[in-house]
């Protein structure tokens, strides 16, 4: 750990692979068996520690614990694991499409280079 950055300002990053994997399936409510099963599906990647454990970010137990809400409903591992790749691909083309429209609202009419 460098002194520039100090293990505080680590907790606060959203991905910072903070939790063990025992400790990140009882903050989702679930097996760490589910956690693998998400991770072989590659939903999420968790990061190796020095000594091979796997470690999970905030971020990625967001992911994982949606995916659980869906497989809690009926709907297999690896379809709920697509779903929720998915919904996320969605989501970012409608913050693109947002982000065009408002640029395309910014332009004034027949400035149009040509």
């Amino acid at each position: 750990m460098t002194a520039d950055t100090p293990l505080g300002g680590r907790l606060d990053d959203d991905g910072y692979p903070a939790y063990t994997m025992g400790r990140a399936a009882e903050m989702i409510g679930t097996a760490p068996g589910y956690l693998r099963a998400v991770g072989e599906a590659r939903l999420i990647t968790p990061l190796r520690s020095e000594g091979g454990h796997r470690r999970y970010s905030r971020h990625q137990l967001r992911i994982a614990a949606r995916a659980r809400e869906l497989v809690d409903r009926g709907t297999p591992t690896e379809a709920a694991c697509r779903i929720v790749v998915l919904e996320d691909q969605l989501e970012e083309s409608q913050r693109i499409t947002a982000e065009y429209r408002r640029g395309a609202q910014a332009v004034p009419e027949g400035s149009a280079a040509g």
